[in-house]
């Protein structure tokens, strides 16, 4: 039976469809006003159709948590799915909806990939693989935590990030979906991609952060509410437009991958924004905003041998800077494109980049990876095909 359905905040038609078992077109043809590339606002009301998803019988002893976990499906999910049941008044013989099971892959990328995905798959996936290791290294402009997991026990450090341009939020699973593939390699003791993944487990030590720019990304996949701290601001940033699906920013504004000590300056006066908008905006300073200031204290307590920061599109691999990187990251580069087919370029007139400031403070091997190719925001319809082409990228760069 159809239901009513307050739109709450985070909402968007692909995770209210996920959540109940359905998908988005029934969503949309259960209300006909609505369109598919509209952000919902929070107190709009839907009409939900039935599921026709699979059900499942009460039996005696059961409970919600015991059900989900059966059915690889999150508790969240079940009871969402299910608004009528008391989860504490389960009655034997009752028969509750199973939204669609997760099976078992966790990271699974159906449509937008935001913020509260990732937080969910990261939880998930240290359930199953407790040899993971995450944490935060900091928090966004709007207070969210900025996640990093790590993989591996290795002496040789490494690090890889995505979305730091909001939206480039494609990047997040492509990590994640790495971290997933090589933890049930090394659990399961298989190779990956021909790759003997306990081998690079005890010879290196991955970090990963998956999505530098939370706020910006949440922006990107679910538009600006009057909540917002900043919502005026966004909107006249943005030249007065509601569709915030091309911002690279943070939320305040500011490019973060324009952000580094390394020739700013030159930079801000390259790129000649004079304030907040949806790209190219440097700030009023280097390091001003807390996930560049956050991303910038992490690398400075580690010891890494390779960074590499993932973005989109055009499929190549910058690897210089100044000329201030090592001998060896040449080769690293060509490697790099044997294995994914991207192509290496020598990049000049960029500055104040991750990898920029990188190579100029610590003179090792620093890359940016742009994958894919088309207009930011690249389709989903991509990702399996962008995940092809850089698992050879996040292996090699475990052996580099």
């Amino acid at each position: 039976m159809a239901f009513s359905y307050v739109v709450q905040p985070g909402d968007t038609l692909y995770r209210i469809a996920r959540r109940y078992g359905l998908n988005v077109p029934s969503i949309l043809a259960a209300n006909p006003s609505l369109q598919e590339n509209v952000y919902l606002q929070p107190g709009q009301v839907l009409t939900v159709p039935a599921s026709h998803g699979s059900t499942y019988v009460i039996q005696a002893g059961d409970t919600l948590y015991d059900i989900a976990r059966r059915f690889t499906i999150s508790l969240a999910a079940l009871q969402a799915a299910n608004p009528g049941i008391d989860p504490v008044r389960l009655r034997i013989g009752q028969t509750i909806v199973l939204p669609p099971a997760r099976g078992e892959r966790i990271v699974d990328i159906g449509n937008e990939y935001g913020y509260a995905e990732m937080n969910e798959d990261i939880r998930l996936l240290l359930q199953k693989y407790p040899f993971l290791q995450a944490g935060m290294i900091g928090q966004s402009v709007l207070g969210k935590p900025i996640p990093v997991i790590r993989i591996g026990n290795g002496e040789k450090q490494v690090h890889y990030n995505g979305a730091f341009h909001a939206n480039e939020w494609i990047t997040t699973p492509l990590l994640m979906r790495f971290i997933e593939e090589y933890a049930d390699s090394y659990q399961n003791q298989t190779r990956l991609r021909g790759r003997d993944m306990a081998q690079l487990y005890a010879e290196a030590s991955l970090w990963v952060v998956p999505m530098v720019n939370p706020d910006g990304v949440e922006l990107v996949q679910e538009g600006a509410q009057p909540g917002n701290p900043y919502y005026s601001q966004l909107l006249e940033w943005n030249n007065g437009s509601a569709d915030f699906r091309r911002w690279k920013a943070n939320i305040r504004g500011v490019d973060l991958n324009d952000q580094f000590p390394a020739h700013w300056e030159i930079e801000r006066d390259r790129r000649a924004v004079e304030g907040p908008g949806p790209r190219d905006y440097v700030g009023p300073f280097p390091l001003s905003e807390p996930e560049s200031q956050a991303m910038a204290n992490f690398t400075n307590q580690h010891s890494f041998r390779l960074v590499i920061a993932f973005h989109t599109q055009g499929q190549e691999i910058y690897w210089n800077y100044r000329d201030l990187e090592p001998p060896e990251s040449k080769g690293i580069a060509d490697r790099f494109a044997a294995v994914s087919g991207y192509r290496a370029v020598k990049l000049t007139g960029s500055d104040a980049g991750y990898k920029d400031w990188f190579i100029q403070e610590l003179r090792r091997p620093g890359f940016t990876v742009e994958a894919g190719l088309g207009i930011n925001p690249l389709p989903v319809s991509q990702f399996n095909g962008m995940y092809d082409d850089v698992i050879g990228i996040l292996l090699e760069g475990l052996k580099a």
